[in-house]
């Protein structure tokens, strides 16, 4: 017979494989849940300054929260700080060239300098050939925001043709303002705004004359579906990006607009933007809403915050 020591001294033994067993699914669950920081491209980013804004910041109309910035170094320094934190390694920063220059000096690696049409202060657009030679100089890498339906045009105006024909020549990317804006816009800001110029339908004789130039639609077209949907199906060059949809719609209307592109197949053309104006916490809050979309996979949301721009943007 086996003594009550032996029996004791196994069950002891058993237990404490057991718990050893335990820990270690235990640990091995925790290391599946972690994943490294996911990096983010941010394709849809506004370049702007204390002095853009005036003397007292609008709150977020989200969240309700002022900007607390002092100057120009504050705003930077604030945008940098949320970048950091959110694993943002990479931004398309619209704005005036000059404006845009003091983000890089903050941090010439992240930003991605953008030529903003028409800016805050209704600059004329540099000559064809200054264009073309600033673009050369590497000034900027990406024509737009082509805010263009706040002046009551189109991407098919007669001005911006010779500028589109240097743009497919040299391969420079254009981000068009499409869909949406905030309420009341056409009596508050801009007379001349047309919620039907925001139709991405009508940019399809422009893709027609410059069939090499690749194209940003901003806002995903929101919220013409359809109409954003028949573009990319025809025309492969276009891609599209969630700016602004992603965090001031209701979270269930961006849900639904958002899966019925990635149901239907464009999920490798879906490329996160954050369309940051005034507020830093926009970013991280556009960031959570596509984190948790519940329909989207991993490789998924990979390719929306990552993968998709950085074929689009060709960047390493």
């Amino acid at each position: 017979m086996v003594s009550n020591k032996v029996l004791i001294i196994f069950k002891t033994r058993v237990m404490r494989l057991l718990y050893l067993l335990i820990a270690c699914l235990f640990l091995l669950a925790a290391n599946q849940k972690k994943h490294p920081p996911r990096k983010i491209i941010d394709v849809h980013f506004h370049a702007h300054l204390s002095t853009d804004y005036g003397k007292t910041p609008r709150p977020n109309p989200v969240t309700g929260k002022i900007p607390q910035w002092k100057d120009d170094k504050d705003v930077i320094n604030q945008m940098l700080a949320t970048l950091t934190a959110n694993n943002v390694v990479k931004v398309i920063a619209a704005g005036r060239l000059a404006t845009i220059k003091n983000f890089q000096l903050a941090d010439p690696e992240r930003f991605i300098p953008a030529l903003v049409y028409p800016d805050a202060e209704n600059s004329p657009l540099p000559d064809t050939a200054s264009f073309a030679r600033y673009f050369l100089e590497k000034k900027f890498y990406v024509f737009g925001e082509l805010a263009l339906q706040y002046e009551g045009k189109t991407l098919a105006d007669h001005e911006l043709q010779p500028y589109l024909a240097i743009c497919e020549r040299m391969g420079i990317p254009v981000a068009l303002h499409t869909g949406m804006a905030p309420p009341n816009t056409p009596y508050n800001c801009c007379p001349k705004f047309r919620a039907s110029l925001g139709n991405p339908l009508l940019i399809e004789e422009v893709l027609i004359k410059y069939p090499k130039m690749k194209i940003q639609l901003m806002h995903m077209g929101f919220p013409w579906l359809q109409e954003t949907k028949a573009i990319l199906n025809v025309y492969p060059q276009v891609y599209a990006d969630i700016g602004a949809i992603d965090w001031t719609r209701p979270v269930a209307d961006f849900y639904s607009y958002l899966k019925s592109f990635v149901d239907a197949g464009y999920g490798k053309r879906i490329m996160y933007g954050s369309d940051q104006m005034a507020w830093e916490d926009a970013i991280p809050l556009s960031i959570k809403n596509v984190e948790n979309a519940p329909f989207l996979t991993e490789e998924q949301k990979q390719d929306i915050f990552y993968n998709n721009a950085a074929r689009f943007y060709n960047i390493k």
